[in-house]
């Protein structure tokens, strides 16, 4: 069992709302649901009277409610007892970055650091966007990498947390070419036939924006998803063998459109790329320490990375 699942859990009883806690925990609803489908099939029972509105829990439910309670609590005072034990490690900035940023822009940037800094110690902590952000709300990083999207912001509290806009990434419908260069699969909102598509898996921060940008094309696009995953590398290499077309970071597929391997499969249809700004999250100096983030927050080297970026931003503004 996943301990998020009880988390998740903890909250639909506190909101009584699926929407909401969905919401509150940065993942759609129809994952969230399943989530919680999925602690229901490890406790063997039903914890959601799912005919009552608002959403009640079952007996059973009220139960572990109550046990998920001191359970976590039990949990997240082992984990902070357990890092009271390891050293500081003031020399090495932590930093949490969603897969796709770790592989494209990561690695440039930590460059750039380094040629105007000098040697940087850095420890990454690659995961999806919902638990990169979420490493940073509890302190066990000193920053946050993420994407940006207006139609999706990252819920993170302005008052609590600050940030940087370091560039931008866009989105490209991509497929592979066929003997004439054209896309093997091509979005076209005329098309007869549903076009195989390659999709991000439900709950995945880029899967939204996706949605939300198809969403925008009247009529609608007819796609036949035949293939999800997290990882936009693996949409990268099915789309590669011919399989569909993937809404593809530019980073991640520059060389392969350079080299022919791939194709835009937007017909030329600027619409159906996104835009996401890319940005850096820290939490504020000024804001209350608690006993999670006391001893990440004012370490020296973090500050000086920070500042050091401002001073870049703030030139190429």
């Amino acid at each position: 069992m996943d301990t998020k699942w009880l988390e998740d859990f903890v909250s639909l009883a506190e909101t009584r709302s699926f929407s909401r806690s969905a919401q509150l925990r940065h993942v759609t609803q129809p994952a969230f649901s399943r989530r919680i489908q999925s602690l229901e099939a490890w406790a063997g029972t039903d914890l959601v009277d799912r005919s009552a509105y608002p959403t009640r829990l079952t007996a059973a439910g009220q139960t572990l409610y109550e046990q998920a309670l001191e359970s976590l609590q039990q949990l997240h005072a082992t984990r902070a007892l357990l890092r009271g034990h390891g050293p500081a490690e003031p020399d090495t900035l932590d930093l949490a970055v969603p897969h796709t940023l770790a592989f494209t822009f990561f690695p440039l940037w930590l460059s750039g650091l380094r040629s105007s800094l000098g040697p940087i110690k850095s420890r990454l902590h690659a995961s999806n966007v919902h638990d990169a952000v979420l490493r940073l709300q509890e302190g066990h990083c000193d920053l946050l990498m993420t994407y940006h999207h207006p139609a999706h912001p990252i819920a993170l509290d302005a008052a609590r947390f600050e940030w940087l806009a370091l560039g931008q990434e866009v989105l490209i419908p991509c497929a592979r070419a066929d003997a004439t260069g054209q896309p093997l699969h091509r979005l076209d909102a005329a098309a007869t036939q549903p076009v195989p598509f390659l999709a991000y898996a439900s709950g995945a921060y880029l899967r939204r924006v996706v949605d939300w940008t198809l969403r925008q094309v009247e009529p609608p696009m007819r796609l036949q998803p035949i293939f999800e995953t997290d990882m936009s590398e693996s949409l990268k290499a099915m789309a590669i063998e011919g399989h569909g077309a993937a809404f593809l970071p530019r980073r991640a597929v520059g060389r392969a459109l350079r080299d022919g391997r791939l194709v835009p499969a937007h017909g030329g249809d600027e619409t159906l790329c996104a835009t996401l700004e890319i940005r850096l999250y820290r939490e504020r100096p000024s804001a209350g320490t608690g006993a999670a983030s006391g001893t990440l927050k004012g370490k020296a080297l973090a500050r000086q990375v920070w500042e050091r970026v401002a001073q870049q931003c703030a030139s190429a503004a």
